[in-house]
Formats: structure tokens, C-alpha cells, sequence
């Protein structure tokens, strides 16, 4: 395919989310830290990817274009590097919707490792790969099957348990069911 193609699908739920214009408002903000860890990676460091316990991974450029897409030597051709679905979160640290996301997708992670990857890329540190995806507003969920085209959507449901719900009918339908 000559051009990267994103379908954009709007969920059944109401959404809300972030505006990326919001930003400077809040940047301020103290993050709520989640009651789970985030397995943090450095540019070099290998990704425990095989973990019995599963979590969400947090993202640098380095390790994106080693893990997910080198849009820096084909960007003009989406070719996933993963061996498994992923789930990408875009976020903030200073977003409201992000923060109630966060937890959810931390459970996610656990309830389906082994089948999907859940990586998270803070959108104030990782600019670029925001810029690449075009995120305008927060939080950004990028769903990438092992072949074919990512889906990205944007928003959470208005309750905890309808957003768990959006979550886990998009992995079944954009994720699991394409393999």
C-alpha cells in the first residue's frame, strides 16, 4: 500500500476525551501513579516480552521503531514488526480521561497476556510519535493486528465498566479475531 491508512472507527459508547489543546492548562498537574507497574523500557534494554505476569510496556521512539514500525526507513508502508497484537495507548500524565484509562488498560494487560501487547507512549515525552499518528486529542488508542491495517480511536466510555467493555470488544474484533 503506498500510503499508511488509518480506519478511524467511531465506538457505540459515548467518548470523551482530552483535547491536545489542553495541554499547557495542565500541564502542571500531579499524575496519579496507577496501583500497578508499568514496565518501563530503555532505549537498549530488551522487553521481558515472554513475562508470566504480563503489564503494559512503556515506549521510547528507539524502542518503537524496534518493536512496532521503522516509519523512519518505510514511512510510506505500514509493516508491523510484532509477532502478536498490540494495544498502543496515547497519553498524558495531566489527562483525566488517561487517568481513568490507565488502570483498566493495566488490567487488560493481564487479562490477556500471552495473546496481545499493551504499550503505553507518553504523548508529552514522545512527541513525534504522536505527530506520526496525527494525535490531536487524548486519550488515542492505536490497534494493530499481526497483519493487515491499525485501527485508531479515540475517547473512553463514560463509566469504568463500559470503558473495560469498549476495550476488551476491540480486541476481540480488531485483535484477536483477524488472527
Amino acid at each position: 500500500m503506498k500510503k499508511l491508512v488509518f480506519i478511524l472507527a467511531i465506538a457505540v459508547f459515548s467518548l470523551y476525551s482530552c483535547n491536545s489543546g489542553q495541554a499547557e492548562n495542565k500541564k502542571n498537574e500531579s499524575a496519579e501513579k496507577s496501583a500497578t507497574q508499568v514496565q518501563t523500557v530503555a532505549d537498549n534494554a530488551s522487553v521481558s516480552e515472554n513475562s508470566a505476569e504480563g503489564g503494559s510496556i512503556l515506549l521510547n521512539k528507539n524502542v518503537f521503531l524496534q518493536k512496532v514500525w521503522d516509519y523512519e526507513n518505510s514511512p510510506q508502508e505500514w509493516a508491523y514488526k510484532g509477532d502478536k497484537p498490540a494495544l498502543i495507548d496515547f497519553y498524558a500524565d495531566w489527562c483525566g480521561p488517561c487517568k481513568i484509562a490507565s488502570p483498566i488498560l493495566e488490567e487488560i494487560s493481564h487479562e490477556y497476556d500471552g495473546d496481545i501487547y499493551v504499550y503505553k507512549i507518553d504523548t508529552e515525552k514522545e512527541k513525534e510519535l504522536a505527530a506520526v499518528f496525527g494525535i490531536r486529542g487524548i486519550p488515542a488508542f492505536l490497534y494493530i493486528p499481526v497483519k493487515g491495517q491499525p485501527v485508531m480511536m479515540s475517547g473512553i466510555a463514560r463509566t469504568k465498566e463500559d470503558t473495560k467493555k469498549m476495550f476488551k470488544d476491540n480486541i476481540d474484533k480488531y485483535l484477536l479475531t483477524s488472527n
